[in-house]
């Protein structure tokens, strides 16, 4: 499953949920608080701009923002939004791809670093980041943690989402840690069924503690969510904040 077909005109047009799921004020607005506070008065690169969710609020709150995004389809919902001028976009991806400019904000947000299906990937991930940013930039991303304490022995699968017209179901390969989520929505009569799936790779908090140290970061903080509550064994996600030297 190549990244450019799972994100392709029809997932682009589906993506927008205005009101609800990612894009529900209790969601997106502490996002771009706590972004817009780590900008501090500098201009912010996003990884995987996607259509502008996070980014175009983010804009709108007076911070500079440059996406790089490997979708085209995706960047021509965001281009409904905003023109090139407000919001400039460099096609690629976010491992490789050089945005101009430097930055004090790199972001990377809702577990799209597992994206890159690598180690490797992952790891150059980090150091693109860092050759964007200004010292004592900052870099941060948005994680699940891996669901494994779920997943019994010899069972590959876990239902980690269940409600009415849909359900979200995970495969693990744990010894490549490389999950693929499966997402079942029903129509009306749940009588048919429309299946998407993307692949990941999912990653422990410590590795990428260990990711950040090699690219020249040192770990700022970490919390469970974006409004800066504790991060403890049961939390299921992360926000993972991470800063060069000045």
């Amino acid at each position: 499953m190549d990244q450019e077909q799972i994100w392709d005109a029809d997932a682009a047009r589906r993506y927008d949920t205005p009101g609800t799921g990612m894009f529900a004020p209790e969601v997106l607005g502490p996002t771009v608080d706590r972004l817009a506070a780590l900008a501090d008065g500098g201009a912010a690169l996003e990884f995987a701009i996607g259509t502008g969710r996070v980014a175009v609020p983010l804009a709108g709150r007076g911070v500079p923002v440059t996406g790089i995004e490997l979708s085209r389809p995706m960047i021509g919902q965001l281009r409904a939004k905003v023109d090139e001028e407000a919001i400039p976009v460099v096609v690629g991806d976010m491992a490789t791809t050089r945005a101009p400019g430097t930055y004090t904000l790199v972001y990377l947000v809702f577990n799209t670093i597992s994206n890159l299906l690598t180690q490797a990937e992952q790891v150059a991930c980090f150091r693109n980041a860092a050759r964007h940013l200004a010292p004592g930039g900052r870099f941060v991303i948005e994680l699940w943690v891996p669901e494994l304490r779920k997943l019994p022995p010899g069972t590959p699968a876990t239902v980690w989402h269940s409600e009415p017209g849909y359900i979200g179901l995970d495969t693990y390969d744990v010894l490549r840690q490389h999950v693929v989520s499966h997402h079942f929505r029903f129509d009306e009569e749940g009588r048919e069924a429309r299946l998407e799936r993307s692949p990941h790779r999912y990653v422990w908090p410590a590795e990428l503690d260990l990711m950040a140290e090699l690219a020249g970061f040192a770990r700022e903080s970490r919390h469970a969510d974006w409004s800066g509550s504790e991060f403890t064994a049961e939390s299921p996600s992360h926000v993972s904040v991470y800063r060069l030297p000045e």
